[in-house]
């Protein structure tokens, strides 16, 4: 059997280790290639068909879905109706064990830092509000998304003026805000205390200046958990307003839960929100709209910047 040199052995060595690095070299480049190409093509070019053919075929899956029905099952099922005048005593003794959350109000630690009005918000006076509440006539309202409380009160004033003065508005809102929001213009004065941006507090206190503390009680949770508990424990309204996240998955579940509260009056049930016409368009508030009211066959009907379904009472019709 034929040996094979050392210096041939050798030179395969020097070989083999200069290969190993040249490879991966190679393997880095061809790399880089890819996604450099790949960007070009986002950035400069049309979207590739195949792509196209992947986003139609996951866009088909997801319509089938829809059309199941398991889109909008959102678990609890709701307990008998409470009586509207005794709405404001089933959350008070659920959420703040039978106690009032403005008792001894403001705490020492934040007294000095609450100013003693701030109302800020979004579309928080528009002319929908007066619209609704006139041709609703509702006894219990329910806001999901709160933030200072701006259309609340806007909506307190309302009822009373409307004469509507047993009118109790239940509010929903985590008062976390949303990560950056204090560098917004209009919020740069916010302040801060251990992490706390004292949203709740100062609400609060717009609360008490409005001298609405009987009208308005609210549930410091998010959207999600706290509708399911307003379903748990039976708690509707006829007028239902649905402003909290602006991305399509927190309105598209903020929406169906919040339909399962609607019950309409004599006068019929509203549920209804802002931000139907934004940039985000079709991905965000106006999408998981259209949806739901594809899906539940329902007409959106707009006021300014505001969509809102309007559902009869079928039983008062007869």
């Amino acid at each position: 059997m034929k040996q094979e040199s050392p210096s041939l052995r050798h030179s395969s060595k020097r070989i083999s280790s200069f290969a190993k690095p040249v490879v991966y070299f190679l393997c880095i480049l061809f790399a880089y290639s890819l996604g450099y190409l790949s960007s070009s093509t986002r950035n400069n070019s049309k979207t590739p068909d195949h792509i196209n053919t992947v986003v139609a075929h996951v866009n088909t899956v997801i319509n089938s879905v829809m059309e199941s029905g398991d889109h909008n099952n959102f678990g609890a099922v709701c307990g008998e109706a409470v009586m509207s005048q005794h709405i404001r005593h089933k959350i008070m003794e659920r959420v703040f064990k039978g106690t009032s959350p403005w008792e001894n109000f403001p705490p020492s630690h934040v007294d000095n830092l609450l100013r003693k009005k701030w109302v800020k918000g979004w579309g928080s006076n528009g002319a929908v509000f007066e619209n609704l509440i006139r041709r609703i006539r509702p006894k219990t309202i329910i806001e999901v998304g709160t933030f200072l409380g701006a259309s609340a009160l806007h909506m307190f004033e309302l009822t009373r003026r409307l004469g509507l003065d047993d009118t109790q508005i239940v509010c929903i809102d985590d008062f976390r805000g949303w990560p950056g929001f204090s560098d917004h213009l209009r919020m740069k004065d916010m302040r801060m205390v251990n992490g706390d941006v004292m949203l709740m507090y100062q609400f609060m206190q717009n609360v008490v200046q409005a001298n609405a503390m009987e009208s308005v009680v609210y549930m410091p949770f998010s959207s999600g958990s706290a509708l399911e508990k307003l379903c748990e424990w039976g708690v509707f309204g006829e007028l239902i307003e649905v402003d909290a996240g602006h991305d399509f998955h927190s309105a598209w579940s903020d929406i169906n839960r919040s339909f399962k509260l609607l019950k309409p009056g004599s006068k019929g049930g509203v549920i209804f929100g802002h931000d139907y016409f934004t940039a985000a368009d079709n991905r965000g508030v106006r999408r998981a709209v259209n949806l739901f009211a594809r899906v539940h066959n329902l007409t959106v009907q707009v006021d300014g910047q505001h969509w809102f379904f309007y559902i009869p009472n079928r039983l008062s019709s007869h």
